[in-house]
């Protein structure tokens, strides 16, 4: 490991009442009404809080802040337009992004919601990744999850928690439940029912128009999933049973529904869609579930982190550009992690948080720092020295080697640590040159010892592929 530095919505007097689904059609848009539950709200923030610590063991989350500063922009601008009635002061809705290729989104009792990467790859528009979203919310502020879960015997399921847990999950991670994640969940509540269903899609249409997204681009997403399944359907649809007439029910619903401060700008789902392609691709949910079952398995750092598997770098290599500044090559499963000042490269189990910090054990990391000696050898040995801070087993293993980097005269040398995270010994190596302004350009490569000598040879063939651009001369840091 190397630690680096609203309104509320109108509604018409109610003159009938269909069982469960409580549809109520006067004057305007449908009215809702939540169906009975037995469970208190705490029980509801109790189950997803569960639920969710086994999701995450389980499923893969993307580490990656655009996307996921994306989908939460959207997430809490749904959140705000949920009608007053259906609001809960003990919920906490939460948006993360799963990096598995499946069509699928669900949310947890309480507020936890989850999209997969899959599901922002097909949309074809902003509103249709809100539409999905929309649809999930509506679930948990009607409270679908306890409200099945109430409807359970004794013999079908042995606890409440477990009802509850049960009644979610097992309609909204059906695949996971059957790859044996051990989330002991019975096959009393393997899906919503369709009643609900209908809820949750009208109720997801009048958050959409409340929060600025057109509800037809709900209707139009269920048509794109519909139209990707082919035979076998993707999860998202096995999980949530078609309502007869769905489409045609969402655009009647969206005829009486008026779009408040329209959302137009479509930029950022662009550059969010650009940006995936750009990734190496997602596993299934399969592949994922699988690999997490190994985690799970092998244990957890110490300190709380979990140990990741990490595949072998790749043969085949994937070109970074960071703007206009420099470009390189990595292996085409390495992930790049950018944050203010440099570009982390690593594989999927190779990084993460550990006690607040970003840290890596495999891969490699390019950034710069202010220097204002000019001179290359005491300017590397303050970034040594910073490295130490941070890293206390950090000891050098031998001098400098005077190299040429990226075109430019360079220093080289490796260093050995003790990692916080794995308490095994890992070896990093580093090179370092100056930019015109006298700006210290450096990478780092890190890997454990008895894996060093392989990566080694990557981290060659990636310093080598790099290329500064001139704008990088004038460096911004």
């Amino acid at each position: 490991m190397l630690r680096t530095n609203k309104t509320p919505m109108r509604h018409a007097a109610a003159t009938a009442i269909v069982v469960l689904s409580s549809i109520s059609l006067v004057v305007g848009q449908t009215k809702i009404v939540a169906p009975d539950n037995k469970y208190s709200i705490s029980e509801d923030v109790t189950a997803g809080r569960e639920a969710a610590k086994q999701v995450e063991e389980q499923l893969p989350l993307m580490n990656d802040s655009q996307v996921q500063s994306f989908v939460s922009h959207i997430g809490e601008r749904l959140a705000e337009s949920i009608p007053r009635e259906f609001q809960h002061s003990e919920f906490r809705y939460t948006f993360k992004v799963v990096n598995v290729s499946d069509i699928n989104a669900f949310a947890l009792p309480g507020g936890p919601m989850y999209v997969n990467r899959g599901m922002i790859e097909a949309a074809k528009t902003e509103g249709e990744v809100a539409g999905v979203m929309a649809h999930e919310m509506s679930h948990v502020a009607l409270r679908h999850g306890t409200a099945q879960a109430s409807k359970a015997t004794k013999y079908e399921v042995g606890s409440v928690l477990g009802q509850i847990a049960g009644a979610v999950l097992g309609g909204t991670l059906g695949q996971v439940v059957s790859y044996g994640t051990q989330f002991g969940l019975g096959t009393a509540f393997s899906r919503f029912s369709r009643e609900y269903e209908k809820q949750a899609d009208i109720l997801g249409s009048h958050i959409m128009a409340d929060a600025g997204y057109d509800p037809r681009d709900m209707a139009n997403m269920f048509k794109t999933i519909e139209k990707i399944s082919g035979n076998g359907g993707p999860q998202w649809m096995s999980d949530h049973p078609n309502p007869s007439n769905r489409y045609q029910y969402i655009n009647q619903e969206a005829a009486m529904l008026k779009v408040v401060n329209p959302v137009r700008d479509t930029r950022a789902f662009m550059d969010i869609q650009n940006r995936l392609r750009r990734m190496p691709p997602a596993p299934t949910t399969e592949q994922a579930t699988k690999q997490g079952n190994r985690r799970t398995s092998q244990g957890r750092y110490p300190g709380g982190g979990e140990i990741g598997r990490v595949d072998p770098p790749s043969a085949q290599f994937r070109t970074y550009e960071e703007g206009n500044l420099f470009r390189i090559s990595v292996p085409a499963n390495w992930q790049e992690l950018p944050s203010n000042t440099t570009v982390t490269f690593a594989p999927q189990g190779g990084y993460g948080d550990y006690q607040g910090q970003s840290v890596f054990t495999h891969g490699m990391e390019v950034g710069t720092s202010r220097n204002e000696s000019h001179d290359l050898r005491t300017a590397t040995d303050e970034l040594v020295s910073a490295l130490s801070q941070s890293n206390p087993q950090l000891r050098g293993r031998s001098g400098y080697n005077s190299i040429s980097f990226a075109g430019r005269r360079g220093l080289h040398t490796v260093l050995n640590n003790v990692s916080d995270v794995t308490r095994q010994p890992e070896q990093i190596e580093l090179f370092t040159t100056q930019l015109s302004d006298g700006t210290l350009f450096y990478v780092i490569g890190v890997a454990p010892t008895n894996e060093f000598s392989a990566y080694q040879r990557v981290f060659a063939q990636v310093v080598r592929s790099i290329q500064l651009n001139n704008a990088y001369n004038n460096s911004r840091y």
